[in-house]
């Protein structure tokens, strides 16, 4: 009998997977995960279990629709006698309002007649007294004493009712309020809820000449509190950063579905720019006219009906460049390798990124196309790894593709929905918007333009935004497909316009709540410099204060990424430090690979507090300057049991003082000399630093450290010299080696006390 999964099973029922496996339980069926295969019979039980249900459901639908239509009409014959007897109303009042009218007529024509005769006895008292012609109908003049008398009883009463009003306000208890260090005169009288120009004539009163806009400081704000019967408290000063970066918890109701965000990570040559490009285009340009012109590093394809955002950044960028500034943007991460290659460093490298940050990892195994594909060798090296494969009894989701036949795209994008509907993914949108910044460049024609993916809430036209130093007004909004769009949700890459200047790919970025505050906070982040910013990132682990952070309880994991020469070293390493894991404190290799410290191990390392431990090999200048700039403690060995002893000692805090190697300088091997009785010279270039005599010089050969030992000899032309400087060419011996070849690098050292 065919047999089908349960996933499969619930999109043809249309019903979620949980509660699917929920029903399924329920009646005595086992249902492990989505992935679980079931017989055709056990599927046609459940097939049956649902049907009557939407039987049932249909005649449902139809009765509210009527009651809703009978309300409708009985509302509307209900409306009808209010409308008549609205009209009756006001017909009513416009009847009665015609008497009032005409009374007043009769009213106004008796007192104009009632007037002109008193104005005509007025006119014949006149002729006799002219000084009085002018005062027609006033009252008689008052006394001047009378007068100034019940002026000064008014007063009295006023000044008695104001007593008694300040009375009762001492007679109250006070009232405690916070203000700030400083505070303008205008927010004071608001504290007090006084007006402001009152307060300015008390402070006037008491000799202060102070305008609205002065500021006053908080002994002066509370001793003219004090006559008001409030007493004022100092507020703490909140840090206006801590403020506006400051995560409110969501409510669980708040809370609602938004799509994945994707990263495709891989090895260089194993197809990943191509399966992102078969996915756009046999995705996105669907229906559209012309195709679509990809505008930003991120764009979003729609699987039915469910959107999924996918990142076009480099893997490694995304998981740790923008991990080290505390942003995880991504949710899965789909691992692209070639059937025909197998895994390679970098795939590794990406596998370690991705469980560092606890991402969901999807194996896309590409060019299935090719004769020489292996799929199953690929499943094979992946297991070495901790992923494998569903088929072989595991965990990890493996799909093979192919990006030049499209050969099972539509089963990737399958599994991405069905890989975030199990992780729940949800959001609010109803907040103020946060996000990371993906990309940001300086364009002639609009300015400063970045990149953003929204993370939380609701990013729209017209937010005032902060994002690192940079901050603005959002003027446009673009979506991935170039359109003009006014509001961008949860998961939504978005191209804004507006800000002041180019904020750095990775920063955060949030929504002020106004203007004011998000040039304050973009004035606070530029004014915090390089080392108050470390200072408040967790301290940096390093072997010499190993012990220290353990005693204090900071430290529970010490991480390690080890280097060598050969992936057998790598091993054992990896396996004799993680036996020294004890109680207080457990050994954990992040990451383990070949060749030399490189700047993404440095960044893989300062990620994730981890150190450095090489064997054999050598950090890359640009590694070795990286690390010293993030503090990043990277340690060099020869023998394995070096390291051991080294880190047991640290845990236990028993490390003595060491010699520490100062770098004096490197050359190149330029040209071979052969000398009978003195061996090969080697005729090199000083490129940096010097060379000194009886100096210890260190030999690499492709990053690889071929000889470490003495320098016998150091000669310019013929004569032996003390040390000769950058720019200069000189003649080498090493001492008990002669295998130098043209292109070697050659490193000068010398060892230096440093106490603990």
């Amino acid at each position: 009998m065919s047999k089908m999964r349960i996933y499969e099973l619930a999109k043809q029922l249309g019903v979620a997977n949980k509660e699917l496996m929920e029903k399924m339980k329920s009646v005595g069926m086992e249902a492990n995960s989505h992935m679980s295969m079931i017989e055709e019979s056990d599927a046609d039980k459940i097939r049956k279990l649902y049907q009557p249900t939407q039987k049932a459901e249909e005649p449902k639908k139809e009765a509210p629709k009527q009651e809703v239509k009978e309300q409708h009409k009985g509302n509307q014959q209900k409306d009808a006698p209010k409308q008549d007897n609205r009209n009756k109303g006001e017909n009513k009042k416009a009847q009665d309002g015609k008497n009032p009218q005409n009374n007043n007529q009769n009213k106004n024509n008796n007192q104009n007649k009632n007037q002109n005769n008193n104005a005509q006895n007025n006119q014949n008292q006149g002729k006799k007294d002219k000084k009085g012609k002018g005062k027609k109908d006033q009252k008689p003049r008052e006394n001047p004493l009378e007068r100034r008398r019940r002026e000064m009883e008014e007063e009295a009463a006023l000044l008695a009712e104001l007593e008694a009003l300040e009375a009762a306000e001492k007679a109250a208890e006070p009232v405690i309020k916070s203000i700030p260090a400083s505070i303008s005169v205008k927010e004071l009288a608001e504290v007090l809820g006084k007006k402001g120009s009152d307060l300015v004539m008390a402070l006037m009163k008491k000799g202060q000449m102070l305008n609205i806009n002065a500021t006053l400081d908080f002994d002066t704000a509370a001793a003219i509190a004090e006559d008001y019967n409030v007493i004022l408290e100092q507020e703490e000063e909140k840090d206006i950063l801590e403020t506006v970066f400051a995560e409110e918890e969501d409510d669980e109701k708040d809370l609602k579905e938004r799509p994945p965000v994707v990263v495709v990570m891989g090895h260089v040559d194993h197809g990943k720019t191509s399966l992102l490009d078969a996915i756009r285009h046999s995705n996105v340009t669907k229906g559209e006219a012309g195709g679509i012109t990809q505008h930003i590093g991120a764009y979003t394809v729609q699987i039915d009906g469910k959107p999924i955002t996918f990142l076009d950044t480099p893997g490694h960028e995304a998981f740790t460049a923008m991990r080290m500034r505390g942003a995880q943007i991504t949710d899965i991460a789909i691992l692209v390798v070639a059937a025909d290659d197998g895994v390679m460093p970098q795939t590794v490298e990406a596998i370690n990124h991705a469980k560092a940050a606890g991402v969901e990892i999807i194996v896309a195994i590409n060019k299935m196309d090719k004769p020489s594909a292996n799929p199953d060798r690929v499943k094979q090296e992946l297991v070495e790894y901790g992923l494998v494969a569903e088929d072989w009894g595991g965990q990890t989701i493996c799909v093979p593709v192919s990006a030049v036949t499209k050969e099972g795209l539509d089963s990737l994008l399958e599994m991405i929905i069905l890989v975030a509907e199990m992780k729940e993914l949800k959001a609010n949108p109803n907040k103020h918007a946060r996000g990371a910044i993906v990309e940001a460049q300086l364009d002639k024609g609009r300015g400063p333009v970045a990149t953003v993916l929204v993370q939380n809430g609701t990013l729209q036209v017209g937010d005032p935004i902060v994002a690192g130093a940079a901050y603005g007004k959002i003027r446009a909004m673009t979506d991935d497909k170039g359109r003009r769009v006014k509001k961008a949700g949860p998961s939504t890459p978005v191209e804004i316009l507006g800000l002041s200047e180019v904020p750095s790919a990775g920063d955060s970025f949030y929504v002020a709540e106004n203007d004011k505050q998000a040039r304050q906070v973009a004035e606070s982040i530029i004014a915090k410099n390089r080392e108050n910013m470390i200072k408040e990132t967790p301290q940096k682990v390093s072997l010499d204060d190993l012990f220290s952070q353990i005693q204090s309880g900071n430290m529970k994991e010490l991480n390690i990424v080890v280097k060598a020469d050969v992936q057998g070293s790598v091993e054992a390493v990896r396996q004799s430090l993680e036996r020294l894991s004890n109680e207080e404190v457990r050994v954990r290799i992040i990451h383990g690979g070949v060749g030399a410290i490189t700047e993404s191990d440095v960044m893989l390392a300062s990620a994730s507090n981890a150190i450095i431990i090489g064997f054999n090999v050598r950090p890359e200048p640009a590694a070795k300057a990286f690390a010293d700039e993030e503090k990043v403690d990277v340690r060099l060995y020869r023998v394995i049991y070096n390291a051991i002893e080294d880190i047991t000692a640290a845990m236990k805090g028993l490390l003595d003082p060491v010699f520490e190697e100062q770098v004096l300088g490197h050359a190149e091997v330029r040209q071979l000399f052969k000398a009978s009785g003195v061996g090969t010279i080697a005729g090199s270039y000083v490129k940096d630093g010097k060379f000194v005599r009886n100096c210890q010089v260190r030999i690499i050969r492709d990053g690889i450290v071929v000889y470490e030992g003495d320098l016998e000899s150091l000669k310019r032309f013929k004569d032996d010299v003390k040390e000769v400087a950058a720019g200069y060419e000189c003649g080498l011996v090493f001492k008990k080696f002669n295998d130098v070849k043209e292109g070697d690098w050659i490193e000068a050292y010398t060892m230096v006390e440093v106490p603990r």
